[in-house]
């Protein structure tokens, strides 16, 4: 076999733009975009895509250049996903919900060419401009997204917007086979900020390679079929929509897009066009419990929803089913290229009683095909931990999905690779079927007189509590114990009654903590429930710990077993 070579015949570098050239020559009829009353059929997205590519060339955009966009979940930035790599360039995809100052910090740390803005967000990226020095400024072209079916509002700082650059790029047949052909699958193809809730935002680079594999495994995992008709609302910006963006091309599927997630704006869409499948955090869970159940006699399956950013309690699961959905639950992070670990469903799960399926739906599951292993490991020995489902340890996993590493940031890449392994940071157990469940963020195990306490477990705990909304639980101080937990809580609204005073308040408190006894531990019970309109909340809609951890850290227990304020 001496003779056999790799060659231009056998040899393609692996790259998820060819998805869409696929797509619009096997599905020409197939509505690729839908938003309110804009359409587009596959062929057109192609189009728009090489035309959109061809101007970014002509603005001298070259290899590596990272180019920032700053939207919702429009077509524009679902556009962008293909055109800018494309171009051969890297796509920067920028949480909208961060403030002037946090986006200035990534702007300072990734230097971006480009900046694509929506209009909406036209005052947040002027306050964010105005905080970069001058020469920083004047490097950075600004280009401004309008609606594809509204004129352009002009102002005297607009030179260019985002359907002009579509309009005026004309590829020719050789540069549009270049823009599908990259000479190496490992370089890097988008650039995204981890959400920072334990730590600073550092900038992770995926590659072609990696989110090829990623995306062909969500498709796997996921099962989705053919021409699913996918509803946007998980953002663009989190992690490429966990390879979503590229999945749905690879299946000529349908993006239903849409600005603003609320519960009537998902059912509508849903009921509109037919919707099969969606993505979410927990929080959009939530979301839907404020809204409408589906009319489950007109359609003849459940909306198909992927969720993950968080361990969803079996009981939030279980009541979002029973409006019409099916859950799968999944894990991930940013630094593997977005899911990585599917709930894989086996059928004999069918046949247990429905309060254990859920709590097997909850679990995180086992590893993508694009990993190489996965594993939970001692911390301390770096041996695997047995698979019991109770001894825990660190999960750690390697593979092709795996980033490239953390822009500019040397050190943080080599601690995260220590050992040959991604070190993830969550706490986890695995299962005799080989399935991982999370139990916590290394962060936020409480330890109580040296015993363990899964904040996730109890929060579990407090979530089927029939008033319950949301729960967080952390470490508070204690005097005899070191740390005890402290549950954070927002309760379902009321439908009546405004006059609730502070001793029935306390009086629901003592009802949790009660309700928290009688079904764990008791050193596991919360001695403190502190009822609050909101849970602080990233981007991502993951509840920031950090800041209740710091709520908590001002909480004491006094000799007598009140609860004081830390002056």
């Amino acid at each position: 076999m001496d003779n056999l070579a790799l060659c231009e015949a056998n040899n393609a570098p692996l790259t998820p733009i060819t998805f869409l050239k696929r797509a619009s020559e096997c599905y020409p009829n197939r509505t690729s975009i839908i938003y309110g009353e804009t359409r587009f059929t596959w062929p057109q997205t192609y189009d728009r895509c090489c035309r959109l590519a061809a101007s970014l060339l002509s603005l001298n955009i070259a290899k590596n250049d990272i180019v920032s966009v700053l939207a919702p979940n429009i077509p524009a930035i679902y556009e962008m996903h293909f055109a800018v790599p494309m171009a051969g360039a890297v796509l920067n995809p920028i949480n909208t919900r961060l403030d002037a100052k946090s986006i200035a910090a990534i702007f300072r740390h990734a230097q971006p060419k480009i900046l694509f803005v929506d209009r909406n967000l036209e005052t947040l990226a002027r306050a964010t401009l105005h905080l970069l020095p001058d020469e920083e400024q004047r490097n950075l072209l600004v280009i401004f997204i309008d609606e594809p079916d509204r004129p352009k509002r002009i102002s005297s700082n607009d030179q260019l917007d985002y359907e002009e650059l579509i309009r005026r790029g004309e590829p020719s047949s050789s540069s549009v086979a270049r823009m599908f052909r990259i000479q190496n699958e490992h370089d890097p193809i988008s650039l995204n900020y981890t959400s920072g809730t334990t730590s600073e935002p550092k900038g992770v680079v995926v590659s072609h390679r990696g989110v090829y594999l990623s995306s062909l495994s969500v498709i796997m995992g996921w099962e989705m079929g053919k021409f699913p008709v996918y509803l946007w609302t998980l953002p663009m910006f989190h992690c490429n929509g966990w390879n979503l963006t590229w999945s749905v091309a690879a299946r000529g599927g349908t993006n239903v897009c849409i600005r603003h997630v609320s519960a009537p704006e998902i059912y509508k869409n849903i009921e509109s066009h037919g919707v099969t499948h969606m993505c979410c955090v927990p929080t959009v869970l939530n979301i839907l419990l404020q809204g409408n159940s589906l009319d489950m006699s007109q359609r003849s399956k459940p909306v198909q929803v992927l969720t993950g950013g968080s361990s969803p309690p079996t009981a939030l699961v279980e009541k979002v089913q029973r409006l019409g959905f099916e859950v799968l639950h999944v894990y991930g992070l940013t630094e593997a290229t977005g899911a990585v670990l599917f709930c894989e469903w086996h059928d004999e799960w069918n046949r247990l009683p429905e309060k254990q399926q859920m709590e097997m739906k909850a679990r995180q599951g086992v590893g993508i095909l694009a990993l190489a292993d996965v594993d939970v490991k001692n911390k301390k020995t770096q041996e695997s931990v047995p698979r019991d489902g109770t001894t825990m340890g660190e999960i750690v996993m390697k593979g092709s999905s795996i980033m490239k590493g953390y822009l500019r940031n040397p050190k943080a890449t080599s601690e995260a690779f220590k050992h040959g392994w991604l070190h993830t940071g969550d706490i986890g157990v695995i299962h005799p079927d080989g399935h991982i469940q999370i139990k916590d963020r290394s962060k936020d195990i409480i330890i109580s007189g040296g015993e363990n306490i899964n904040s996730i477990e109890v929060e579990n705990v407090l979530y089927k509590y029939k008033k319950v909304l949301e729960a967080a639980v952390v470490a508070m101080p204690h005097p005899m114990w070191g740390e005890t937990p402290c549950a954070f809580v927002v309760l379902e609204k009321r439908k009546t009654g405004q006059g609730d005073c502070d001793d029935q308040f306390m009086t629901r408190e003592g009802d949790l903590i009660k309700y928290c006894r009688e079904n764990l531990p008791h050193f596991m019970c919360p001695k403190r429930v502190v009822f609050m309109g909101e849970l602080p909340k990233n981007g991502n809609g993951k509840i920031l710990k950090h800041k209740l951890r710091n709520i908590a850290k001002s909480l004491v227990i006094n000799d007598d077993n009140t609860i004081g304020i830390k002056h």
